[in-house]
């Protein structure tokens, strides 16, 4: 939405972003030196070569790059990698990949011109899972999708002392929120969201809020109650950016629904 919809003491991306990463966990540089074929169900062909701790050398069809990524082992064997593209500021990509399983999630996000898609969040997020390697060999595993499973769940993330926020997870579609410490202390919202199951006990949870241009992409680790992932918004300057972000959880409590009155 345009800035007009903000209420007056509504926060920015940048304001509630400063110190969202303290319990985030720490980049590795396992990936330095492979090279990685991704084929997504899409159709979409992906070579990854990391050629430095935080430089991968990428190729698509026609196109090819290097730009920064940043690599963080978020369970056993998995990574969630986070792309930018410098040719592209208003764009990202993450891939969260198992290389002993050989699935892959990829989530490309867009920050859209204000006027491009009116009543929709300015944030659009693509998912698709996808395969490591050679695709005629098929990967182990469960395949990732979209899942329910967290559907009438309430779970408090706190990324920092100074930030703690409740997330409520109404249906297959929306979420609700509010934060409980922090410089947004009172405000709360209901935003689109998406969630899938990448194994068991690990989801990959997106949202993309309606007030103020911004999206997010989670890693959720139930094994150690642990979400990793990262922002894309525009800032206050009118800048768009892509901040990290990473938090303990506590489950709090679960709404049983009759099958009847099931939300979708």
């Amino acid at each position: 939405m345009n800035d007009q919809n903000r209420p007056a003491d509504w926060k920015h991306f940048d304001d509630f972003a400063a110190g969202i990463a303290t319990n985030r966990l720490a980049t590795t540089d396992a990936l330095r030196g492979q090279t990685f074929k991704i084929t997504l169900d899409t159709g979409r062909t992906i070579d990854l070569a990391f050629t430095s701790v935080d430089t991968v050398a990428w190729s698509e069809g026609s196109e090819a790059g290097a730009d920064w990524y940043e690599a963080l082992e978020v369970a056993s064997n998995v990574f969630f990698i986070n792309m930018i593209f410098s040719a592209r500021p208003s764009e990202d990509e993450a891939f969260i990949v198992n290389t002993s399983t050989r699935r892959v999630l990829s989530v490309r996000e867009r920050v859209r011109d204000a006027d491009q898609a009116p009543g929709e969040p300015r944030v659009a997020q693509t998912w698709s899972a996808g395969v490591l390697g050679d695709p005629s060999v098929a990967p182990t595993g469960i395949a990732p999708a979209p899942t329910r499973d967290l559907i009438g769940l309430t779970a408090h993330y706190t990324y920092s002392p100074n930030h703690v926020y409740e997330h409520i997870y109404l249906s297959s579609e929306r979420y609700a929120w509010q934060n409980l410490v922090g410089i947004q202390r009172g405000h709360g919202d209901v935003d689109l969201a998406t969630t899938w199951k990448f194994a068991e006990n690990q989801y990959v949870f997106g949202f993309r809020e309606f007030i103020i241009p911004v999206a997010s992409l989670f890693f959720y680790n139930w094994d150690v109650m642990h979400s990793t992932g990262k922002f894309l918004g525009v800032t206050s300057q009118g800048k768009i950016e892509n901040k990290p972000a990473g938090a303990h959880i506590e489950k709090k409590s679960r709404t049983a629904y009759d099958k009847d009155k099931a939300p979708v």
